[in-house]
Protein backbone atom coordinates (compact mmCIF):
# COMPACT_ATOMS: atom_id res chain seq x y z
CA UNK A 1 0.00 0.00 0.00
CA UNK A 2 1.68 2.89 -1.23
CA UNK A 3 1.57 7.00 0.91
CA UNK A 4 -1.54 8.99 -0.51
CA UNK A 5 -0.15 12.59 -1.87
CA UNK A 6 -0.15 14.81 0.64
CA UNK A 7 -2.48 17.54 0.40
CA UNK A 8 -3.94 20.39 2.46
CA UNK A 9 -6.94 22.55 2.83
CA UNK A 10 -6.53 26.16 2.24
CA UNK A 11 -7.07 28.51 5.08
CA UNK A 12 -8.47 31.58 2.91
CA UNK A 13 -10.81 29.65 0.22
CA UNK A 14 -11.40 26.57 2.28
CA UNK A 15 -10.40 23.84 -1.18
CA UNK A 16 -8.07 20.97 -0.46
CA UNK A 17 -5.30 21.07 -2.83
CA UNK A 18 -2.64 18.34 -3.67
CA UNK A 19 0.93 18.68 -2.10
CA UNK A 20 1.86 20.68 0.41
CA UNK A 21 1.89 24.57 1.29
CA UNK A 22 4.26 26.83 -0.16
CA UNK A 23 3.17 30.06 1.09
CA UNK A 24 1.45 31.51 4.35
CA UNK A 25 -0.40 34.59 4.90
CA UNK A 26 -1.33 36.87 8.12
CA UNK A 27 -4.65 38.50 7.97
CA UNK A 28 -3.93 41.40 9.53
CA UNK A 29 -0.64 43.73 10.98
CA UNK A 30 -0.10 41.71 14.73
CA UNK A 31 -0.91 44.99 16.22
CA UNK A 32 -4.10 44.90 14.86
CA UNK A 33 -4.96 41.53 15.25
CA UNK A 34 -4.54 41.67 19.09
CA UNK A 35 -7.45 44.05 19.15
CA UNK A 36 -10.31 41.81 20.34
CA UNK A 37 -12.52 41.21 17.50
CA UNK A 38 -15.42 43.20 18.39
CA UNK A 39 -13.28 46.28 18.71
CA UNK A 40 -11.34 46.00 15.41
CA UNK A 41 -13.33 47.37 13.31
CA UNK A 42 -13.63 50.48 15.05
CA UNK A 43 -10.48 50.71 15.84
CA UNK A 44 -8.29 50.09 12.47
CA UNK A 45 -9.74 50.49 8.87
CA UNK A 46 -8.78 47.34 6.67
CA UNK A 47 -9.31 45.19 3.59
CA UNK A 48 -7.13 42.13 2.70
CA UNK A 49 -4.08 44.44 1.27
CA UNK A 50 -4.21 47.74 3.26
CA UNK A 51 -4.95 48.63 6.57
CA UNK A 52 -4.63 51.96 8.57
CA UNK A 53 -4.21 51.53 12.96
CA UNK A 54 -4.81 55.68 13.36
CA UNK A 55 -1.90 57.59 11.89
CA UNK A 56 -0.08 54.16 11.02
CA UNK A 57 -0.16 52.86 7.58
CA UNK A 58 0.42 48.94 6.50
CA UNK A 59 0.61 47.18 3.48
CA UNK A 60 0.49 43.80 2.62
CA UNK A 61 3.04 42.25 0.78
CA UNK A 62 4.63 38.62 0.39
CA UNK A 63 8.52 37.90 1.20
CA UNK A 64 9.42 35.01 -0.89
CA UNK A 65 12.39 32.39 0.29
CA UNK A 66 13.95 30.85 -2.66
CA UNK A 67 14.14 26.63 -1.99
CA UNK A 68 17.91 25.57 -2.29
CA UNK A 69 18.24 23.91 -5.40
CA UNK A 70 14.74 25.16 -7.03
CA UNK A 71 13.32 27.75 -9.48
CA UNK A 72 10.63 27.93 -6.57
CA UNK A 73 10.05 29.60 -3.32
CA UNK A 74 7.73 29.90 -0.19
CA UNK A 75 6.18 32.65 0.23
CA UNK A 76 5.30 34.37 3.61
CA UNK A 77 2.30 37.00 3.42
CA UNK A 78 3.61 40.62 5.77
CA UNK A 79 2.06 43.03 6.40
CA UNK A 80 4.41 46.28 6.34
CA UNK A 81 4.46 49.29 8.50
CA UNK A 82 5.04 52.30 5.94
CA UNK A 83 5.00 55.73 5.47
CA UNK A 84 1.42 57.65 5.01
CA UNK A 85 2.91 58.91 1.47
CA UNK A 86 4.18 55.30 0.70
CA UNK A 87 0.59 53.70 1.35
CA UNK A 88 -0.99 56.64 -0.75
CA UNK A 89 1.03 56.05 -3.58
CA UNK A 90 0.69 52.35 -3.36
CA UNK A 91 -3.06 53.04 -3.00
CA UNK A 92 -3.04 55.84 -6.11
CA UNK A 93 -1.43 52.68 -8.54
CA UNK A 94 -3.69 50.06 -7.43
CA UNK A 95 -4.41 49.52 -10.40
CA UNK A 96 -1.93 49.86 -12.38
CA UNK A 97 1.71 47.99 -13.40
CA UNK A 98 3.75 49.99 -10.84
CA UNK A 99 6.50 48.07 -11.59
CA UNK A 100 8.84 50.68 -12.70
CA UNK A 101 8.40 52.48 -9.07
CA UNK A 102 11.23 52.68 -6.66
CA UNK A 103 11.76 50.58 -4.05
CA UNK A 104 9.98 52.26 -1.06
CA UNK A 105 10.89 51.48 2.78
CA UNK A 106 9.07 49.58 5.60
CA UNK A 107 9.22 47.57 8.30
CA UNK A 108 7.92 43.93 9.10
CA UNK A 109 4.59 44.69 10.81
CA UNK A 110 3.97 40.49 11.87
CA UNK A 111 6.40 38.29 14.18
CA UNK A 112 6.30 35.17 11.44
CA UNK A 113 6.46 31.57 13.01
CA UNK A 114 10.53 30.16 13.73
CA UNK A 115 11.34 33.94 12.80
CA UNK A 116 10.68 36.50 15.72
CA UNK A 117 13.44 38.07 15.16
CA UNK A 118 12.32 39.11 11.81
CA UNK A 119 9.38 41.84 13.32
CA UNK A 120 10.23 44.98 12.88
CA UNK A 121 12.96 44.28 10.72
CA UNK A 122 13.36 46.93 7.91
CA UNK A 123 12.69 45.84 4.14
CA UNK A 124 12.68 47.33 0.65
CA UNK A 125 9.35 47.31 -1.22
CA UNK A 126 8.72 46.58 -4.49
CA UNK A 127 5.43 47.32 -6.54
CA UNK A 128 4.53 45.23 -8.89
CA UNK A 129 1.97 44.32 -11.50
CA UNK A 130 -1.93 45.24 -10.22
CA UNK A 131 -2.96 41.80 -9.45
CA UNK A 132 0.20 40.85 -7.77
CA UNK A 133 1.38 41.89 -3.95
CA UNK A 134 3.90 44.22 -3.39
CA UNK A 135 7.26 41.92 -2.66
CA UNK A 136 9.19 42.36 -0.10
CA UNK A 137 13.57 42.18 0.03
CA UNK A 138 15.56 42.60 2.99
CA UNK A 139 19.08 45.14 2.65
CA UNK A 140 22.08 43.75 1.79
CA UNK A 141 23.40 42.91 5.07
CA UNK A 142 20.57 42.26 6.95
CA UNK A 143 21.04 39.49 9.80
CA UNK A 144 18.06 38.33 10.92
CA UNK A 145 16.82 34.07 10.10
CA UNK A 146 14.71 35.27 7.80
CA UNK A 147 16.93 37.70 5.70
CA UNK A 148 19.28 34.95 5.79
CA UNK A 149 16.87 32.55 4.32
CA UNK A 150 15.66 35.09 1.47
CA UNK A 151 19.51 35.06 0.42
CA UNK A 152 20.46 31.70 0.82
CA UNK A 153 17.55 29.64 0.30
CA UNK A 154 14.81 27.06 1.85
CA UNK A 155 16.65 23.60 2.45
CA UNK A 156 14.07 20.44 2.73
CA UNK A 157 14.73 20.26 6.49
CA UNK A 158 13.54 24.06 7.54
CA UNK A 159 10.69 23.94 4.78
CA UNK A 160 9.80 21.04 6.91
CA UNK A 161 10.18 22.66 10.25
CA UNK A 162 7.59 25.90 8.43
CA UNK A 163 5.51 23.44 7.92
CA UNK A 164 5.78 21.92 11.15
CA UNK A 165 5.42 25.09 12.77
CA UNK A 166 2.18 26.40 10.80
CA UNK A 167 0.57 23.34 11.20
CA UNK A 168 0.22 22.07 7.65
CA UNK A 169 1.63 19.25 8.90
Amino acid sequence: MGDAEPSFVCPQCGTTHAGLPKDYGYKLPDEVWAIPHDERKSAAKFTSDLCQFGDRYFIRCLLKTPFVGSDDYFGWGLWVETARSVFERYVALYDQDASAEPLYAGTIANRPTLYADALGADVLIQFGPSKDRPVIYFPAGARSALAVEQREGLDLARYHAVLEAIGAI
